[in-house]
């Protein structure tokens, strides 16, 4: 019988919060939501933002797994929102984890790391490969997996940094993802994403730190290397464009 367990999900409202929460709460754990609003599936629910860091000490209090989802999720302006909620609310959140003696971290990061990948190969792109970020955002990302990994190694935590496919936010987004000859290929649908954190919430896989790719199955072309979070956590994706896509916008 599986462990329940006790789970804190940041962005918890958000697009791929909501579906993370559904997936944790249907397989029994309990979960407490840290958001700006409320998600009323959540079990315990914390309002505010991820820069206050006692909000975050409070949040992570008899917490077993932190799931980290909460950030300005693309680029905007780096110095008023993805310094705030991107690198200071890792911090919050690692600290946080720290303190309370959180048994397992998982921190949102992105394909768009190794965006420039995709063009010059070789495919799937592995876990171990050189960082080509696009951009600020896919930076901010590269400081989340930096952080995280320095506070694995000097605190001996337990933490993983997930690199999440495309998962549009709203229909616009999904058009967006339509438009292009590839966005199918590197898609997360809702499901997929709430059946990867579930089933790294459930595992007992001993880790310092990893580095994984999570999406859907790809249409035609394997971009990101799957294998990494199939062998950690048993996650096979179940979903292939467009699949999901509309699923709560």
């Amino acid at each position: 019988m599986t462990t329940k367990r006790r789970v804190l999900i940041t962005g918890s409202a958000g697009h791929l919060g909501r579906a993370a929460v559904r997936e944790i709460k249907a397989r029994g754990h309990f979960v407490r939501g840290l958001d700006l609003r409320a998600n009323t599936l959540c079990d315990e629910n914390l309002i505010g933002s991820i820069v206050d860091a006692d909000l975050f000490l409070r949040a992570a209090a008899d917490i077993d797994v932190m799931i980290h989802l909460a950030a300005t999720p693309d680029d905007a302006d780096f110095l008023s929102m993805l310094v705030p909620n991107n690198l200071i609310g890792t911090y919050n959140a690692l600290e946080a984890a720290k303190a309370a003696r959180v048994k397992r971290v998982f921190l949102a990061s992105s394909g768009q790391v190794v965006w420039w990948q995709r063009f010059s190969g070789p495919l799937p792109i592995g876990v171990d490969a050189q960082p080509t970020p696009r951009g600020w955002y896919a930076a901010t990302k590269m400081f989340a997996e930096g952080a995280g990994r320095a506070c694995a190694e000097a605190h001996g935590m337990s933490v993983v940094a997930a690199r999440l496919g495309w998962c549009p936010r709203d229909r616009g987004h999904v058009q967006e993802l339509a438009d292009t000859d590839w966005g199918p290929d590197v898609y997360l649908s809702p499901g997929d994403a709430g059946r990867f954190y579930a089933c790294g919430v459930e595992s007992d896989t001993p880790i310092r730190y990893e580095v994984v790719y999570v999406s859907s199955q790809p249409a035609k072309t394997m971009i990101y290397d799957l294998e990494p979070a199939r062998k950690l956590f048993g996650f096979s994706p179940q979903d292939t464009w467009p699949h999901g896509s509309l699923d709560g916008l």
